[in-house]
C-alpha cells in the first residue's frame, strides 16, 4: 500500500470517529449557541428569533434600570447601585451581536475544525485531538451550569425576606430587597411576585448570550492549542528512535520524508491563522468586556464597603465580585495556555535533533522556529492580551478604582 493510500485510509478513521462523536465532543456548545441564535448553522429565521428573543428580554431589562437611574436624582449611591446592572446588560448585548453579525467568521471557524479532524494521521493524534476536544466540552459543560446557577441564586436571594415574613413574622413586614436594581413603576411590595418571575426568566435567557459567546471562544481556544500540540508532535516524529539511540531518518531525501515536513508547516502556518482569526473575531468584543468588568468590580467592590448596606445585599454583591474574578478568570487561564502552547514547538524543535538533517532541512525548521519566537495570544482590542499575570494587574487596577470612588463618597 503506497504512502497516499495509508494517509487516504486514516483519514477516512478519522472523519468517521469524528462524525461519530461530534455530538459528543461539541454538542453542548451547539446546544448552547442554538439557545441565543449564535450557532451559524441554524436556519436564518431561526437564528434571528433566537436573537430577538434574548434582544427583548435584555431590553425589557435596561428599561427599569434606566428608569431607576433617573430616580436616583443623583443620590451617587443609588447610581453606582443602577451601573453595576446596567453594565452586565450591556455585556450581554455585546456579546450576543459579536457573533450574529461575524457568522461568516464563525463558519469558518467551525469548518476549519472539522478539517483538522480529518487530517489526523495517527491513533495517538486523534486521542490528542480528542483530549483537546474533551476539555473544551467539560470546561462549557461547567462554565454553562455555573452561570446559570449563580444567576437564579442571585435573584432567589430577595426571595429569603418573604420567606422569613413567614416563618418567623414580625410586627410588620421586613423591608423588600429588590431583584436587581431596577424601578417598574408599581408597588414594589404588592407585585414583586409578577417583578420577581420576570427577573428570572429575563436575566436567564439574557444570560444565555453571554454564556453561548464565552463556550464557543473557549472551545476555538482548546482546539488551536490542540493543533499546536500536534505540530510539536509531528516535528517530534521527524526522527526515529532505534536500538535506544536517536538518529535522524537516513531517507530525509525521499519524497516521503519531505512531505511530512511540509506537512507540519502546513499545520503549524494553518494553527497560526486559525488564531489569528479567533483574534479578529472577539478582540473588540473582549476590549469593551474588559473596560466594564474593570470598572464593575470597582463599584461592586465600594457597594460592600457602604456602612448602610444590608447584609443580604452585601452577600449578593460578593457572590457579583466572585462571578466577575471567575469570568476574569476563565478567560485569563485560556489565553495562558494559547501562550504556551503557542511558543512550544520553538522547542520541541529545538530539543530535536536537528542538527543532524540536511541543511536545507535546517532552513525550514529555523523558518518555523522563527515564526514560534513571538507567541500567539488573546488580546481585548490589541491592548490587553490575556494571561494569568494580567489578571492580577485587572484585580489590582479594580481595586485602585475602588480606592478612588472611595475617597468620593
Amino acid at each position: 500500500m503506497s504512502y497516499l493510500d495509508k494517509v487516504r485510509d486514516k483519514r477516512l478513521f478519522a472523519t468517521k470517529s469524528m462524525n461519530a462523536n461530534w455530538n459528543h465532543y461539541y454538542g453542548v456548545v451547539k446546544k448552547i449557541t442554538s439557545l441565543s441564535g449564535q450557532w451559524p448553522y441554524q436556519k436564518p429565521i431561526t437564528r434571528l428569533l433566537c436573537v430577538l428573543l434574548v434582544t427583548l428580554s435584555t431590553i425589557s431589562m435596561i428599561i427599569p434600570q434606566v428608569a431607576k437611574f433617573f430616580k436616583c436624582d443623583g443620590n451617587l449611591q443609588c447610581i453606582f447601585e443602577t451601573m453595576t446592572s446596567y453594565m452586565l446588560t450591556s455585556v450581554t448585548l455585546v456579546k450576543l451581536y459579536t457573533c450574529y453579525f461575524n457568522r461568516c467568521k464563525m463558519k469558518v471557524l467551525i469548518d476549519q475544525l472539522f478539517v483538522d479532524w480529518n487530517e489526523l494521521e495517527t491513533p495517538e493524534e486523534y486521542e490528542i485531538m480528542k483530549r483537546y476536544a474533551k476539555n473544551g466540552r467539560r470546561y462549557s459543560l461547567v462554565y454553562a451550569l455555573y452561570c446559570f446557577m449563580a444567576v437564579y441564586i442571585f435573584m432567589s436571594v430577595s426571595l429569603i425576606p418573604q420567606v422569613l415574613d413567614v416563618l418567623l413574622p414580625l410586627n410588620e413586614s421586613r423591608p423588600i430587597l429588590p431583584t436587581y436594581p431596577g424601578y417598574y413603576f408599581v408597588d414594589e411590595r404588592k407585585y414583586f411576585f409578577y417583578t420577581f418571575s420576570h427577573a428570572i426568566m429575563a436575566w436567564e435567557i439574557a444570560m444565555s448570550g453571554i454564556v453561548s459567546h464565552d463556550c464557543i471562544l473557549l472551545t476555538y481556544i482548546e482546539h488551536v492549542c490542540s493543533i499546536f500540540t500536534l505540530v510539536g508532535l509531528r516535528f517530534e516524529r521527524l526522527m526515529c528512535k532505534r536500538n535506544n539511540t536517536m538518529n535522524v531518518l537516513h531517507s530525509h531525501t525521499s519524497d516521503v520524508y519531505r512531505k511530512q515536513i511540509a506537512f507540519s508547516v502546513y499545520t503549524h502556518r494553518k494553527a497560526l491563522k486559525f488564531a489569528q482569526l479567533i483574534e479578529d473575531t472577539f478582540s473588540l468584543t473582549l476590549a469593551i468586556q474588559i473596560a466594564l468588568n474593570t470598572i464593575m468590580i470597582s463599584i461592586t467592590l465600594l457597594q460592600i464597603t457602604q456602612q448602610n448596606a444590608d447584609i443580604l445585599e452585601v452577600i449578593r454583591y460578593v457572590m457579583y465580585v466572585v462571578g466577575q474574578l471567575i469570568h476574569l478568570f476563565c478567560l485569563s487561564f485560556e489565553g495562558q495556555k494559547l501562550i504556551d502552547h503557542s511558543l512550544q514547538t520553538r522547542d520541541k524543535i529545538y530539543n530535536s535533533l536537528w542538527y543532524e538533517t540536511s541543511p536545507k532541512t535546517q532552513r525550514i525548521l529555523l523558518f518555523v522556529m522563527q515564526k514560534s519566537l513571538q507567541p500567539i495570544f488573546l488580546s481585548a482590542g490589541k491592548i490587553y492580551i490575556f494571561s494569568m499575570e494580567n489578571f492580577t494587574m485587572i484585580v489590582q487596577t479594580s481595586m485602585s478604582y475602588f480606592t478612588v470612588l472611595s475617597s468620593l463618597e
